[in-house]
């Protein structure tokens, strides 16, 4: 079967936030109605609501394993974390009656049998969990809170929904209700009475509130007849600023308190900025994100609350989590483990390679850590659970190609997408972009002090940058990569930095066909003086295609030191030891005007069709303004050409005729696969190196190529020569070509067999050529390119081939068994496992929905029957169809040990965990509230 098993990335579209101090667990709800916990690396867990709503609030239950949700269509769940065969699972254990009145603000009482509930009506109920049975006697009414209100606030305004509940830490039966206009009321649950005095904070003086004119303010709890103001402020300024959100207030042993809150910019000059301001003694920092906080919290490990203590600030923003370290000097990032945002720049393509040798592992992260010396050396402060699953058995990597020019490797070898190493093509290039241009730092003097946070950054300098394909040799550590505006790069390992030039091969594929020319960008000018370039891969050579058309196809072959690369108008091979050209080979269809129009291609002829309807639309008007009657038609006609225009473009997957193409259709001549093999070409007895291209258009190309003597191999050029050319019948676009040795197993990597990693192949037997179109797979004898069998996809159910890859699927119960299998993803989302040589329909599994395109065009497959594909532009699922292999979460969380009594919160050891919450309780009341003023008057009237 096809089995899901873990998603990496970024939660997609983040909506709320939650922490268990005791679990040691954080919890991320989304847009789409998810709830996502994560604990230590490798602790994980996810759930789904059944209704497709919005999760606005995540609670904790104190010192349990349970957490409550509140969804935005007004319901609320509980869930569980429940142990099962020695591993805990993600259950939703309750689920209460509809509400009436809409739920604003929800209290997990430190019981962890009570949950209050306030409501946009003003009233809070108090309910018992899990089975949400309501305790009216203990319900705390409206009318109840407005007896004891001076008269002359009741006249004037009501006091609106309740927009916040807080217990105290020192008295659980003590809690505060801050409602929306402002008023702040502490209630005795057991007394059901408004109290004079209670202790707040550490010293028994102070409670905090924040307020929608960018104030805050601090005031005094003391003495039985009056609360005083002891300070307020307005951080920004007396200009109008928007609302300070929230508010946290953290008390240290030695020095000042750490002051924090999100918002209260100056509306006017900073209003769309997203900031929280943290405030330590003299030092004032608005760290500034990229994207719209959603909440944040603050963690302490340490049970003194010393300066010495862990001190890390947790911000959930709409494309990443943020971890701050407040208690080294600079506040420097901690790098997240996991939930790392992918689509820091958006993700162009990916590449998967696994089994990793050591050494060349020890390399790149060698060179992913000078990269990372700027962030914190304090470790991961989220630790909740225990991570059970093995050690993954071998290191595998995932490379992905950024529109802004980056590649990353991602360690993917276990349930934790860890970021390794990033690599930069751009400084190869002149770009917009100023050198000199240090977005982390704020100007000296700066007010407000902005600091730039955060790795996202969905803009690119320039377009033509993205990385659009790549290929790795994990023996010799070469790489190569290919971008948007035809340029491709080779690249190798260097442990240390040096300056070099690259140098460039301009490369024309048209050659010299007239009548063409290219309305596409330009190509990306290379830097011509040294550049500098960090340790890791360093570029070497440059090739530029012409036209500068996006590179569709992209393989390397390191033993032979060669590359080859394919675009909408033909394709090339490349020395890239002696740094020639090899092989062009135009495959341009005359008629095909869409090759010259650039990647926006299909975009740009929808706009020239509606150009040239509405023209046609135009002259029909001039010249028929006496024949009214046949306007409408020729209107009619003119729309029915544009539906025909744009019926004919893919825009989702749809079943298709099997019917022969025209070879007057676009792109024909675009190449989609490059393939090397040392294979017979010739005869059957001599087996020669070769290079096959395939195009879509449904020809294949076969070139023998002829490689000097390893002592010759620097001096004598490397030949090519056309041996074979195969037209498919039904002009099917060439998705994938394999050759097979005399066993009928695929051709070994390049280096593989050198490296003891492979046997290598059979050449005494006859070798056969298997080709996989979007509509069959068809297999060839070699030397002789006879047919000899084929499967046709399509005539089950019109489905047509996507990707394709090779897989090794070892056995589950006996080690050193294991057949190879052609995997094939379709149009239609479905997996088929093809048997080979004989090319036989194993099983079918429904993966992708068939409505994701982009999920279908972004799946990538490894060498051991996994793959990865994108679920939203910052999250890749990952499935697996091996049963050896098979990555997922495997994971164990206990309920913390607690003496439950009335007066937990002084009981529990950890004593900062409580202050903590009971800082977080007392300064976030108010999102909003009508002024300052207001809340003056109603605080005294407490």
């Amino acid at each position: 079967m096809c089995k899901h098993t873990v998603e990496h990335g970024f939660p997609h579209q983040p909506s709320a936030l939650g922490y268990s101090p005791s679990l040691k667990l954080l919890a991320i709800g989304t847009r789409s109605g998810a709830i996502k916990l994560y604990g230590s690396p490798g602790v994980e867990f996810m759930g789904l609501h059944d209704e497709n709503a919005a999760v606005t609030q995540v609670h904790f239950m104190p010192h349990q394993v349970e957490l409550v949700t509140l969804l935005d269509d007004n319901s609320l769940h509980m869930w569980t974390l429940r142990g099962h065969n020695g591993l805990s699972e993600l259950l939703e254990i309750g689920l209460p009656p509809p509400s009436v009145t809409r739920v604003t603000a929800v209290l997990a009482h430190s019981s962890g049998e009570l949950l209050l509930l306030g409501t946009e009506g003003g009233h809070v109920f108090v309910v018992e969990v899990p089975g949400f049975r309501e305790l009216e006697e203990r319900n705390i009414s409206l009318d109840q809170v407005s007896s004891s209100i001076p008269d002359d606030y009741i006249g004037r305004r009501n006091l609106e929904h309740v927009e916040a509940l807080q217990e105290n830490p020192v008295d659980p039966d003590q809690v505060i209700i801050g409602y929306g206009r402002g008023l702040m009321v502490i209630w005795d649950l057991e007394k059901k009475l408004q109290l004079e005095s209670v202790c707040w904070t550490e010293d028994g003086k102070y409670i905090l509130s924040s307020h929608s004119d960018g104030s805050y303010c601090r005031w005094m709890v003391g003495g039985q007849d009056m609360n005083e103001e002891e300070k307020s402020d307005i951080p920004y300024g007396h200009f109008p600023c928007k609302a300070i959100s929230k508010i946290v207030q953290l008390p240290t042993e030695e020095g000042p308190p750490f002051l924090l809150f999100s918002g209260g910019m100056p509306r006017a000059s900073y209003g769309d900025r997203h900031c929280i301001t943290v405030i330590h003694g003299k030092t004032h920092v608005a760290l500034d994100f990229t994207s719209r906080i959603i909440d944040f919290f603050v963690i302490r490990d340490g049970p003194q609350r010393t300066d010495k203590d862990n001190l890390a600030l947790v911000v959930l923003v709409e494309e990443e989590l943020v971890v701050i370290d407040l208690q080294t000097e600079g506040w420097p990032i901690i790098q997240t483990p996991y939930l790392v945002p992918l689509h820091s720049s958006a993700i162009t393509c990916s590449h998967h390679v696994s089994t990793i040798p050591l050494k060349l592992w020890e390399r790149i992260l060698a060179a992913g850590k000078h990269q990372n010396a700027h962030y914190s050396k304090k470790p991961w402060p989220i630790t909740g659970g225990q991570n059970l699953a093995p050690d993954p058995p071998q290191r595998d990597l995932l490379l992905t190609g950024h529109e802004d020019g980056t590649v990353r490797f991602w360690d993917a070898s276990g349930v934790c997408l860890y970021p390794m190493y990033k690599l930069s093509t751009a400084g190869v290039f002149h770009t917009d972009a100023d050198p000199n241009d240090n977005m982390n730092q704020g100007t000296e003097g700066e007010w407000p002090p902005f600091r730039k946070v955060g790795c996202f950054d969905p803009y690119s300098d320039d377009p033509r940058l993205g990385i659009q394909k790549i290929h790795l040799c994990k023996y010799s550590g070469y790489l190569t990569v290919a971008g948007t505006a035809g340029q491709i790069l080779m690249l190798e390992l260097n442990d240390e930095a040096a300056e070099q030039t690259v140098e460039a091969k301009v490369v024309d594929l048209l050659q010299g066909q007239e009548g063409f020319r290219w309305k596409g960008h330009t190509q990306l000018d290379i830097q011509e003086d040294p550049v500098m370039f960090p340790a890791g891969f360093q570029p070497f050579a440059v090739v530029q295609c012409q036209p500068p058309a996006v590179v569709t196809a992209l393989t390397l072959h390191s033993e032979w030191k060669l590359i080859a690369f394919g675009t909408s108008h033909g394709f090339g091979l490349y020395d890239y030891q002696q740094k020639n050209s090899v092989l062009i080979k135009c495959t341009l269809n005359p008629s095909d005007q869409l090759a010259m129009e650039g990647p926006l291609s299909r975009v740009k002829s929808i706009k020239k069709s509606l150009r040239q309807s509405f023209r046609r639309i135009r002259r029909s008007r001039v010249s028929l303004r006496k024949q009214h009657v046949n306007t409408a038609t020729k209107l009619q006609e003119a729309n029915a050409r544009l539906e025909a225009e744009l019926a004919e473009m893919e825009l989702a997957p749809v079943q298709r005729k099997i019917e022969a193409r025209s070879s007057d259709d676009s792109f024909t001549g675009l190449v989609r696969t490059l393939y090397f093999a040392d294979t017979f070409l010739s005869d059957s007895s001599h087996n020669t190196p070769s290079l096959w291209a395939g195009t879509n258009g449904g020809c294949v190309f076969a070139y023998m190529l002829r490689l000097p003597s390893v002592e010759h191999r620097a001096d004598e050029p490397v030949t090519a020569q056309l041996s074979k050319e195969i037209q498919l019948m039904h002009r099917a676009p060439v998705v994938g070509i394999v050759v097979l040795d005399g066993h009928g197993a695929p051709l070994p990597e390049p280096l593989e067999v050198a490296h003891d990693l492979a046997r290598a192949p059979d050449m005494q037997g006859s070798h056969h050529l298997l080709v996989v179109s979007e509509e069959q797979f068809k297999v060839f004898t070699l030397p002789k390119v006879s047919a000899k069998m084929k499967l046709k996809l399509t005539a089950v159910d019109g489905s047509r081939v996507r990707r394709v890859g090779m897989a090794w699927f070892g056995s589950s119960r006996t080690e050193d068994y294991g057949e190879s299998g052609l995997l094939v993803l379709t149009n239609q989302g479905d997996v088929h496992v093809v048997s080979l040589p004989h090319v036989k329909m194993q099983v079918q599994y429904p993966c992708i929905r068939r409505e994701d395109v982009s999920g279908i065009a972004s799946c990538v497959f490894t060498k051991h029957g996994q793959g990865f594909y994108l679920i939203s532009p910052s999250e890749f699922e990952r499935f697996s169809l091996s049963t050896r292999c098979v990555v997922e979460p495997r994971c164990l969380v206990e309920a913390p040990l607690h003496s439950g009594c009335s007066n937990q919160h002084q009981s529990q050891p950890d004593g900062a965990s409580s202050t903590h919450r009971y800082i977080n309780l007392e300064v976030s009341l108010f999102s909003s509230c009508w002024c300052l003023l207001n809340t003056k008057v109603c605080c005294r009237a407490i």
